[in-house]
Parts: C-alpha cells; sequence; structure tokens
C-alpha cells in the first residue's frame, strides 16, 4: 500500500498545468523542438501549440523562446522566467509528495507488505527528477 498524488495549478480556473505539461516543457527545452517533443508524448502539434499558447496568455508571461531558422541558436527553449516558473512547480509538488508521505506514515504507521500480508515499512521522500526520465504519454496531460 502506498499512497499517490496528482496535483496540478490552475490559472483562471481554466488552464491547468500538471507534471505531465511540465514533463513537455522539460522535453521542449532539452530537444528544441515543439515538434520533436510533441512526437514524444504521442500529441498533435496543434494541442499541444494551443495548450502553450492558452497557457502563456493565463500566466501573463512567455514560458517560451522560439527562434525559427536552421541555425545553431534557432529553436524552442524555456525562457529565464519560464524556467523558474518550472522550478517552483517542481519545488512544490516534491514537497507536496514528501508532505503526503509524512502524513500517510501518521496515517498507516505499516503498509502492507506484498505476497506475505504482513506490516511494514516507511514511505521515502521524493528525490528530484533528471530531466532524461521525463518521457511520458501524452494522455493525462
Amino acid at each position: 500500500m502506498k499512497p499517490k498524488l496528482k496535483v496540478w495549478v490552475t490559472f483562471n480556473d481554466k488552464v491547468k498545468f500538471g507534471q505531465g505539461r511540465a514533463a513537455l516543457l522539460r522535453v521542449i527545452d532539452e530537444l528544441g523542438s515543439i515538434k520533436q517533443a510533441v512526437e514524444q508524448f504521442e500529441m498533435s502539434y496543434r494541442n499541444a501549440w494551443g495548450y502553450l499558447r492558452d497557457l502563456e496568455r493565463a500566466a501573463g508571461f512567455r514560458l517560451l523562446d522560439r527562434k525559427p531558422g536552421g541555425s545553431r541558436a534557432a529553436g524552442t527553449r524555456l525562457t529565464p522566467r519560464g524556467r523558474e516558473f518550472l522550478e517552483r512547480y517542481d519545488r512544490f509538488e516534491r514537497d507536496l509528495e514528501n508532505s503526503m508521505a509524512r502524513c500517510f506514515d501518521r496515517a498507516f504507521p505499516a503498509a502492507v507488505k506484498p505476497g506475505r500480508g504482513g506490516l511494514h515499512g516507511r514511505t521515502t521522500p521524493v528525490q528530484r527528477r533528471d530531466r532524461g526520465q521525463q518521457k511520458v504519454a501524452g494522455k493525462g496531460m
């Protein structure tokens, strides 16, 4: 038995931002391409572009810097403010996960051990994710 937490923040109670969309922004920044990122997420480019546009409008600042062309400087990357937003979201989510783990441990001092029916264990705090671990299917984003 273990706890699960799904968290997102909303802008104007309309535009949601959660784990999946945070992962999408990370992959866009890593690859420098919205198109390549949405292919990994099995999303349509049109849906992703529409969501990103709506997110920037709702947030009131640009998350992505888009530079067209074929040069080395071309591509799409997080703006400094977008990077800060993503880091704050990650910290917020990690803090909630750790708080949830502590609350779970108080509510359920022992978890069911698989295969034995016995009780044991503690939850472990959430560690920071590496950028390379963000390949996630587009569903649920």
